[in-house]
């Protein structure tokens, strides 16, 4: 597939670590939320294997936060996702697909509660803040909403937990899975949440003291050559066969949340109020008609820009290939898939053309691995 070059300019924001990552090599940009988001350096199946064994510094400031602040914050925050948040602690990030009123996705962000009247939106792709600033207006809300200085990077791979605690101390251990604490850098603090976007294990650093987060990442690089610390990104390898989700390839806004596998975020029998829940009550009693599946396919080469169909063995349209990669674990292309229902039973055969070629695949659950 031939590659070109993105121009840069002010609606397609570079980040305080674009010149860094630069100097160290990114080969391929993708936009995010409007900013550049790195997608490669170099091989990704090459990355894949480093971010399996080592360490790698993410430059995901592409990972924007939308602030939601004042007393009708958490009403405001409930609205949008149908995940029960009236028990949520500070501190913790809580995984909340936010929805629509009816039922279709917006978006699948991580909610960071820094206290009952302030909220951090991390969003995946899409303008989570026009549909925040829609509802508070609609329904005169008291609350705040902008996007603050937040630009993240990450730490990922099972050699991350040693370099953090190399940086920050043994504190930085002792947290839990989808907490936060602030953690101080010569002289200034910083959000950091055990998370990211991969299932390698690390953190994601929230800075907002850009010159601070500069010098950080230098840091990092410099502290951890003794883990084989690079530079990297999410890869496209590691988060299909764990089956993270992407909003906007696996899944958009008209798919809802129990088509894509969320039915433990769905919290229909408490008492909160949430956009599209009546909807959603509806679709539960009457059972979803599609459903994301993984699939195996015998090739070992791939390039998915756009949906792929899926067919029988007598040609009958019953699913769509939504993203896909070779996988060196499993030596096969394996996808993320929508299929229609009757045909997401793990074994069904699938047919997909790729490359002008008939190729042949089962369908799998997931995660892969």
């Amino acid at each position: 597939m031939k590659n070109y070059s993105i121009a840069k300019s002010r609606r397609l924001r570079s980040t305080p670590y674009t010149s860094r990552i630069e100097k160290q090599g990114v080969t391929a940009y993708t936009i995010y939320n409007h900013m550049l988001l790195p997608a490669a350096f170099g091989s990704v199946e090459d990355s894949y294997h480093h971010l399996k064994e080592h360490v790698q510094i993410w430059d995901v400031a592409a990972e924007r936060q939308v602030e939601i602040s004042g007393k009708d914050s958490a009403k405001l925050v409930q609205l949008m996702t149908c995940r029960d948040l009236s028990k949520s602690k500070d501190g913790r990030c809580y995984y909340c697909p936010i929805i629509d009123d009816q039922g279709g996705l917006i978006n699948d962000p991580v909610v960071l509660k820094l206290s009952q009247e302030k909220w951090w939106i991390s969003i995946a792709d899409s303008d989570v803040i026009l549909f925040a600033k829609g509802l508070a207006i609609g329904n005169k809300f008291d609350v705040k909403i902008f996007e603050p200085n937040v630009d993240i990077m990450a730490v990922q791979g099972p050699k991350s937990f040693k370099l953090m605690e190399k940086v920050f101390g043994e504190k930085i251990t002792k947290l839990k899975f989808f907490g936060f604490d602030y953690f101080n850098f010569e002289g200034v603090d910083h959000l950091i949440a055990q998370s990211g976007w991969s299932k390698q294990g690390g953190y994601e650093i929230y800075v907002q003291n850009t010159e601070s987060g500069q010098k950080l990442y230098d840091h990092l690089f410099e502290a951890g050559k003794e883990f084989n610390v690079k530079p990297g990104c999410p890869n496209l390898i590691e988060r299909i066969e764990s089956a993270l989700l992407s909003f906007g390839n696996d899944m958009d806004n008209n798919d809802n949340p129990f088509e894509c596998g969320f039915d433990k975020y769905v919290n229909l029998d408490s008492d909160v109020k949430f956009l599209g829940k009546e909807k959603l009550i509806k679709i539960k009693e009457e059972g979803i008609t599609k459903k994301l599946m993984g699939i195996k396919i015998d090739i070992n080469e791939i390039s998915v820009t756009g949906s792929l169909d899926l067919t029988d063995e007598n040609n009958n349209l019953i699913g769509e290939l939504r993203s896909a990669c070779y996988s060196p674990h499993f030596k096969k292309v394996i996808g993320i898939a929508m299929m229609q229902k009757g045909y997401w039973n793990p074994e069904q055969n699938v047919k997909v053309v790729v490359n002008e070629h008939n190729c042949a695949g089962k369908v799998c659950d997931l995660p892969f691995i």
